[in-house]
């Protein structure tokens, strides 16, 4: 598990095939590894990786082909910029929320403005994901844990200030931008306990539509 609070930015310094996945190696700069042990776990732009090996100046991760698809870490390069958490201790403050470092799916920078000293970012998150995303509710971008400001459908805007866009690689997004999503583990926990004795059916997968919540009396006529 992770908070969402980035702890230093690494640089990719090599991506190494080897039988349709990947290894990749990260130069970790101000990250204390001091602490790090082989097997444990490093968040990559929100990507929960094991270290396999530590050579001193950071640690290599072995990507499986579903992770390179299913999120950004395939459109890495040699010199790309990523952010890097540890995981959580029992004496880590949970400054942002609890992540579990696994990858919802993929969102779209759509617009990005100046907003006093912050930057107000657009995001567009698949329609299977909307339902997760609340005003003012928790969402993990790029692994970084964010208050969401507003939403509109699938598209949720975010305010980061300074400090935020100087620790990670928001600097780096640009409209087109594809992050990495992490919904708050919460709501689908919810949405598992609402469904109820149905959620031990076969082919039940979750998904609660507003047909579901008026016949089990959530919404008044």
């Amino acid at each position: 598990m992770f908070t969402g609070i980035v702890e230093a930015k690494g640089e990719i310094v090599s991506l190494t095939p080897k039988g349709g996945d990947v290894t990749l190696r990260i130069r970790t700069g101000a990250l204390d590894l001091s602490d790090v042990q082989l097997g444990d776990s490093i968040a990559v732009n929100g990507v929960c990786l094991t270290a396999v090996t530590l050579p001193g100046d950071g640690f290599t991760a072995d990507v499986s082909g579903e992770t390179l698809r299913l999120t950004t870490l395939g459109n890495l390069r040699a010199g790309s910029i990523v952010n890097l958490e540890k995981a959580l201790t029992p004496t880590t403050r949970l400054g942002g929320h609890l992540v579990s470092g696994h990858v919802d799916g993929l969102g779209e920078v759509v617009s990005m403005q100046p907003d006093a000293r912050s930057i107000r970012f657009d995001i567009r998150a698949p329609d299977a994901l909307a339902k997760y995303i609340a005003h003012k509710g928790s969402i993990t971008v790029d692994g970084i844990s964010l208050t969401v400001n507003s939403v509109d459908g699938a598209v949720f805007s975010l305010n980061i200030v300074p400090h935020t866009q100087q620790m990670t690689t928001i600097a780096e997004w640009k409209p087109g931008s594809k992050v990495n999503l992490e919904v708050d583990v919460i709501a689908r926990y919810l949405e598992r306990l609402l469904m109820g004795e149905r959620a031990a059916q076969p082919g039940e997968a979750g998904g609660i539509s507003m047909t579901f919540l008026a016949e089990h009396g959530y919404l008044k006529s």
